[in-house]
């Protein structure tokens, strides 16, 4: 129903089922914030390298990051109205907006947090994905709060 576009930045990123586990991701996500409008969300893969400059161009943050969102609406986290949205009336489609993720952040994370690539990779695009619903973690602890339950219970239905 969701059109959930994967893409490499460059050759050589990446591995097989990669697409696959943001795809189930991305869709258990917007299945249970409650979505049952058809949406397009456009992921690109890239490496440390690429989320630096993206990260430094796009926030003036002179760093690489695990993932970032770039939401195409204002919307407010748990109300999820259509009517807010961006529409592609060409593709039928509301437009959620896009993420890039390191890969070689989510290998590395994955290491350090002790867990698999799987799990790791599908919590970054579950993040994004809530960041593009409107969620946020960055000025109040209530909205911190509020995210990371949500998080929790995405990678419960994820089974990871």
């Amino acid at each position: 129903m969701h059109k959930i576009q994967v893409y490499r930045e460059k050759r050589g990123l990446g591995h097989f089922g990669v697409a696959r586990l943001l795809k189930r991701a991305a869709s258990a996500a917007l299945k249970a914030e409650g979505i049952s409008e058809k949406c397009h969300i456009s992921i690109m893969l890239t490496d440390d390298a690429g989320i630096h400059a993206i990260n430094l161009e796009q926030r003036e943050i002179d760093r690489p990051t695990d993932v970032l969102s770039f939401p195409m609406n204002e919307l407010v986290p748990g109300a999820f109205s259509s009517e807010l949205c961006e529409y592609d009336h060409e593709k039928g489609r509301i437009v959620l907006g896009d993420m890039v993720l390191s890969l070689e952040r989510c290998y590395a994370q994955a290491e350090e947090y002790g867990h698999s690539f799987a799990r790791e990779i599908s919590y970054l695009c579950v993040h994004s994905v809530l960041h593009l619903l409107g969620y946020d973690h960055l000025d109040e602890a209530e909205q911190k709060a509020q995210m990371r339950s949500r998080e929790d219970a995405i990678m419960k239905i994820i089974g990871l």
